[in-house]
């Protein structure tokens, strides 16, 4: 097995595409061709993580944040990171982190957190825009399933809960074959109509490449006419956060009990109970402040996330509980995720999660 089988594995739940644009995901060190002695599954790269992985044979680590994020123009001893890096080098250690697209899929960072709260009826808070494309051709009438199955097969085509989504309608093309073509319909020289159905389908961004080759595979004409537009429609299939509800609502203080207790904080920053129960739920792994907003627009009882500053607690206007549980304390089953994600593909492989707290904050 190599790298580029772990990675492969890892971005079929979260294609790279839907990382945020200042985001830095996939392979930052090694090669995709080496062959895989063992993967460590961290949160952070550290020098303790590495020699981690330097002591378990493992020679992939697989993190969530990534080890080079706003970029280095020199390798260097003089930081920890360069330190890390020639290490990680010199030791023949390969480097993967999946971090904003793992953030956006419904299963991902915050899909962990609201499993672990066991909240139920779950969906994004804040649905992706700019991320969706619809797709336009013209086939022949007796071709058209076998032009739709083909781009359904890809991916193009789900709306929400439905696949294979398509708009049809029934018209007349008009075209004249040159001297150099092989019309599958028409002669050579003359022009000519012929009945065809328009069809229209939505795919997101990112397989477009591949619903265009499938859609070219299967579709009869010697040149096809396809048109493909940009769309500015939310996308419930990713985003950022989660809104679910509890079986049962619970007093306030009862679920901060919950919360401290199931993602094991050192304490909760929180702003005033407001004495109502807590049912609603909305909740974003990391840094997650900037979608308060969504969370208060969807009526949610409370906002569990980490990082909030100061100010930032007034913007509830006593409208909401925010609830900020830390950064680390959101995200640490993140490891949990990608170690599921691997072993069910590669049970008999040797993936590890690393024991290192990498959590940079203490409590006292």
């Amino acid at each position: 097995m190599q790298v580029k089988d772990i990675v492969s594995e890892i971005e079929k739940f979260a294609h790279p595409a839907l990382k945020e644009d200042y985001d830095n995901v996939g392979l930052l060190v090694g090669s995709a061709e080496e062959e895989v002695t063992g993967v460590l599954i961290t949160l952070d790269v550290t020098m303790e993580v590495l020699n981690e992985a330097i002591a378990k044979d493992c020679n992939l680590i697989v993190a969530h944040h990534p080890l080079i994020f706003r970029g280095l123009k020199t390798i260097t001893d003089s930081t920890e990171t360069g330190r890390i890096v020639m290490k990680a080098i010199k030791h023949g250690i390969a480097i993967f982190a999946g971090h904003t697209n793992v953030d956006s899929v419904p299963e991902g960072v915050s899909g962990m957190m609201a499993k672990k709260l066991g909240l139920l009826n779950t969906s994004i808070l804040q649905p992706a825009r700019n991320k969706l494309l619809k797709l336009v051709t013209y086939v022949p009438g007796d071709h058209a399933e076998k032009v739709r199955s083909a781009i359904f097969d890809v991916g193009a085509g789900v709306i929400g809960n439905y696949d294979s989504c398509s708009y049809n309608v029934a018209g007349t093309g008009t075209f004249r074959a040159g001297e150099n073509t092989d019309p599958y319909v028409g002669e050579k020289g003359e022009l000519h109509f012929e009945p065809e159905v328009r069809i229209e389908t939505v795919m997101p961004e990112f397989i477009r490449s591949r619903v265009v080759s499938a859609m070219l595979e299967a579709h009869p004409y010697e040149e096809v006419a396809y048109d493909i537009y940009s769309l500015q429609n939310e996308w419930h299939g990713a985003g950022f956060g989660i809104v679910g509800e509890l079986e049962v609502p619970m007093d306030e203080a009862e679920f901060l009990g919950l919360l401290k207790s199931a993602f094991n904080a050192g304490c909760i920053k929180h702003t005033a109970l407001l004495n109502k129960p807590v049912k609603k739920v909305a909740l974003c792994g990391g840094a997650g402040s900037e979608l308060l907003g969504a969370a208060m627009r969807v009526g949610a009882d409370v906002f569990v996330t980490g990082d909030f500053k100061y100010h930032q607690f007034f913007d509830a206007e006593s409208r909401i509980l925010i609830a900020d549980i830390g950064h680390f304390e959101s995200e640490q089953f993140t490891k949990e995720l990608f170690f599921e994600i691997l072993t069910k593909k590669f049970s008999n492989f040797a993936i590890r999660l690393s024991e290192v707290n990498t959590n940079p904050i203490k409590y006292f």
